[in-house]
């Protein structure tokens, strides 16, 4: 259960361990939805003497991870004599900052909005959570007689309440009053449990959730969404990925439109699971869709609503991007007359106009957020979204809380406020990267500093072993993943970009490092060996560039594409014809790339490095003794020799290639393209002139 450092009080231990079982059920509460607490006596910090505390999720945390760092910390007495200074409803967001005067000792987390509902409940553990099927009931138009029948009177109801004081004081005021009840459930948002032991708040958490779920099963209609829609009936899973495939890189510039006005884009995200593919290929999804999210970490993630494709599947690719287009000029039109409705002057200013969210009939769901983590939790809680809906709809009709409602939550001050608690964003957050060769060496070594950069990670290699063990070094799918590919085919390339597109929306960084080298003279190269060398690189880097190009055509975003050439294409070594003349022609396609693509935000630019020995899997694999044999050391010794024929009398690693590839794409040198960075420690005789 422990995640870090064993809680000392025994409460929190078990607070801590109900949580992470709650949470890892997504039917029960989604990703940093929800929160849990505990009361327990602990030793004032100054006195030592006992004191009554309560343990809360902090604002923005997750209870399925939670750690006891997570968590708020407040002296109880403190928390519940605020009921005695509390202004009234129209100035309750002045108690979330009058919190911070109720922490004990350092305090722990932030709290949040919810705190006073877990501290003013006389129940010494408090569960909040977001099931499906609570929520269907709370947005259900006669919520509060299908509560009554489905609960009688140990679950009540309460009427929609912007989260706050208020709020905490009305479930305060029923737990007080209806000794029998262990929860409610809380119109339009979800549900809260209590118990007088962690086990009991838990079991009745479960038992609410559990008792809505078969209520609904078997009460509920068969076909809630109504019947098949002609025509809209889910693609064979092939196609639809293929289909995704294509409109992912559109989509993600549609969805990046504001964000790129700050430097950042939308990372996307891909599903086609199949209660989304059943809802878009029934009769009531566009009134239900237009209706939008009633919960508020529902819609806080996915937007107001989404934006919904009103053509079947089958329709012709160049028919479907316009319509997509129209769509979203008409969403972000849609979206601002709803900022300015109930924009009041203190409001925060608009975040942008896009959608969150994009369902595309028989094929799927894409989302898109700041991370790719904040893309798939947004499309998670569509999908809980579609669930609620769905029972709802099975036992009433729909309800959601009213947009005014909406509005304020999601433009209020104390979101805007959790948001700009946010940490600064790294150089290369919401960027996508794709590198060559990057299941060893210095493919490796590029696509750990940009995944440490913030960047999403494509590694791709011909070993795809080597490839995974690399993405799994970098974290998990949300950060990196492999595709195998082999440079010199362009089926595989093409493929490689798909799984890009469907992984995280698109690429914008691509580096061109699969390589490999045959060191021999000129009458010893074979004809064999010139076309191996240049296939890899020459033909190869050409390939993976023009599919590049043409996915970055369609996001609209610009990008960089980075060639790993080396000094040998500007230094005649010895022995050396086929690998250097391919690496001359690698570098005369960023200049002729940078030239033709410049128009388009599209900056190319080089690495040539020089010697490369320790971590380099060119050198592993049988040119480290080649090269060695020609310049007559050791080959344990090349790296040392190398570095003495430079003018630093530096060995070059793998990381220095990678610090010049960030150098270009970190965004301090964002006017240059067609540059080749010299990374050899000085090479003279590779000056560029």
């Amino acid at each position: 259960m422990s995640m870090g450092t064993e809680p000392t009080n025994p409460e929190v231990a078990a607070l801590l361990g109900r949580g992470h079982r709650l949470g890892a059920d997504r039917r029960t509460t989604n990703y940093a939805g929800g929160n849990i607490s505990a009361k327990a006596t602990g030793a004032d910090p100054v006195t030592g003497g006992p004191t009554e505390l309560l343990w809360v999720k902090g604002s923005g945390g997750d209870i399925g991870t939670l750690t006891e760092a997570g968590l708020a910390v407040l002296r109880l007495d403190r928390l519940r004599s605020l009921v005695d200074v509390y202004p009234g409803v129209d100035r309750e967001d002045e108690m979330v900052a009058a919190f911070d005067y109720c922490l004990h000792g350092r305090g722990g987390a932030a709290p949040s909005i919810d705190t006073a509902m877990h501290g003013l409940v006389d129940a010494a553990h408090v569960d909040h959570l977001h099931p499906d099927a609570g929520i269907a009931l709370a947005t259900a138009a006669d919520g509060p007689e299908l509560t009554r029948r489905c609960f009688g009177d140990r679950v009540l109801w309460v009427p929609w309440r912007r989260p706050g004081f208020q709020l905490g004081l009305d479930i305060a005021a029923i737990a007080r009053d209806n000794p029998q009840a262990i929860g409610v459930i809380l119109g339009g948002h979800g549900i809260t449990a209590w118990g007088a032991t962690s086990a009991e708040c838990e079991a009745r958490s479960l038992e609410i959730i559990e008792t809505a779920t078969r209520f609904l099963a078997e009460h509920g209609r068969a076909e809630p969404f109504g019947a098949l829609l002609p025509g809209y009936a889910a693609l064979p899973a092939p196609q639809r990925r293929e289909r995704a495939a294509a409109l992912a890189p559109t989509l993600r510039g549609l969805a990046s439109t504001d964000s790129r006005q700050h430097g950042q884009f939308q990372v996307g995200h891909f599903t086609d699971d199949e209660a989304v593919l059943d809802f878009l290929s029934r009769t009531e999804h566009p009134r239900l869709a237009a209706l939008g999210t009633s919960c508020p970490d529902h819609f806080l993630r996915t937007k107001v609503r989404p934006l919904v494709l009103d053509l079947p599947p089958d329709a012709p690719l160049p028919d479907v991007l316009a319509r997509l287009r129209e769509l979203h000029e008409a969403y972000r039109k849609d979206y601002r007359a709803y900022y300015e409705r109930y924009a009041e002057p203190d409001s925060p200013a608009i975040r942008g106009a896009d959608p969150a969210i994009v369902l595309v009939p028989g094929v799927g769901m894409f989302s898109f957020g700041r991370d790719k983590q904040t893309a798939r939790v947004a499309a998670e809680y569509y999908l809980n979204a579609i669930n609620v809906m769905r029972g709802a709809e099975a036992v009433s009709t729909y309800a959601p809380i009213d947009e005014a409602e909406k509005f304020r939550i999601e433009y209020w001050q104390l979101e805007e406020a959790k948001l700009r608690r946010m940490p600064k964003p790294k150089a290369l957050a919401g960027r996508v990267a794709l590198v060559t060769g990057g299941g060893s060496g210095i493919g490796a070594a590029i696509a750990r500093r940009l995944a440490a950069e913030g960047a999403c990670v494509v590694v791709a290699d011909r070993n795809v072993e080597g490839a995974a063990t690399v993405a799994g070094e970098i974290g998990n799918t949300d950060r990196a993943v492999a595709v195998p590919v082999d440079v010199t085919e362009s089926a595989g390339i093409e493929a490689a970009f798909a799984e890009a597109a469907l992984a995280f929306g698109g690429v914008d960084l691509v580096v061109n490092n699969a390589g490999l080298s045959i060191s021999k003279s000129l009458l010893e190269t074979t004809e064999a060996d010139w076309d191996v060398q240049h296939g890899v690189m020459a033909k190869g880097s050409f390939l993976v560039s023009r599919a590049a190009a043409r996915l970055m055509l369609d996001q609209g975003l610009g990008g960089d594409i980075v060639y790993v050439s080396s000094k040998n294409s500007v230094f005649a070594g010895p022995n050396n014809i086929a690998y250097s003349a391919a690496k001359a022609d690698q570098a005369h396609q960023v200049r002729l790339l940078a030239a033709e693509l410049g128009e388009h935000g599209i900056r190319v630019n080089g690495v040539n490095p020089d010697g490369v020995v320790r971590g380099s899997g060119i050198f592993a694999s049988g040119w480290g003794a080649q090269r060695a044999a020609v310049y007559g050391v050791p080959e344990e010794e090349l790296g040392a020799y190398y570095a003495r024929r430079t003018l630093l009398k530096r060995e070059v690693l793998p990381e220095h290639v990678a610090n010049a590839v960030f150098a270009l794409t970190g965004g301090e040198l964002s006017h240059t393209t067609g540059l080749h960075v010299p990374v050899d420690s000085g090479v003279a005789a590779a000056f560029l002139r």
